[in-house]
């Protein structure tokens, strides 16, 4: 809970990757009393409510209108059910399980799992950038041209692209990948890097599919979007 009183009663949910401005204004005009969002609004703790910073501003403006502000994100990255499990469903990726286990093993960042059949390293680009509306794709030369062991992350999971390699993965999907971690993986795994948004917007689904039988009413954010515009160069 980042802001709001926990104990109020609530009617409507605006459901969100990230807590914006344009996601704000959204939730006050269709008269929701609570925010869900995957990314925090606060990673960093606020010093003044003053306006200095947009995160301030939001703050500021929820609390005048009354508006709570919920964010889940690691502890929906680390579920089974999850961020993880869910982008694997999404793919068609069975028999999947945690990449990088807690120590209890019951929760844990990434999956690794199995395509039904093995296909083609750009047939499965293609099917990424089809299956979950990517803008962009970005990718190292493949280590095999036919892959069918497949491990993820959500979000920024570039550190776990060595357990992937370690436990045999044909290919790795995250987002946020930085020039020498594309230079180390060419040639060990297939690297796709997707953006980081889309890799993680399918938690509003997860979270109409939780509060949903309990008959709150849920929107999803038609403001919460990427924050990174492209150029297509030819």
């Amino acid at each position: 809970m980042q802001v709001g009183d926990p104990g109020r009663d609530i009617e409507s949910v605006l459901l969100t990757t990230d807590v914006t401005p344009e996601v704000v204004n959204e939730s006050i005009m269709r008269g929701c009393q609570l925010i869900i969002s995957h990314h925090p609004l606060l990673f960093h703790g606020l010093k003044q409510i003053c306006g200095q910073t947009p995160q301030a501003c939001i703050v500021e403006t929820a609390i005048k209108h009354d508006l709570a502000i919920y964010s889940a994100h690691t502890s929906l990255d680390s579920v089974m059910g999850g961020i993880n499990t869910r982008l694997a469903d999404k793919l068609g990726i069975q028999s999947y399980r945690i990449l990088v286990p807690s120590a209890s093993g019951d929760t844990g960042l990434g999956v690794i799992g199995t395509l039904p059949e093995p296909i083609s390293y750009a047939a499965f680009i293609e099917h990424v950038r089809v299956t979950l509306g990517c803008t962009y794709i970005r990718y190292t030369r493949p280590a095999k041209e036919t892959v069918q062991t497949i491990a993820l992350c959500g979000g920024s999971g570039a550190e776990f692209i060595p357990d992937a390699i370690r436990q045999g993965a044909d290919v790795y999907l995250t987002a946020d990948c930085k020039y020498h971690e594309f230079q180390d993986a060419a040639g060990a795994i297939g690297l796709i890097d997707i953006d980081h948004w889309i890799s993680e917007r399918h938690a509003r689904e997860i979270f109409r599919d939780i509060l949903a039988p309990l008959g709150v009413q849920c929107f999803i954010s038609e403001a919460d979007r990427s924050p990174i515009e492209e150029i297509i160069i030819n």
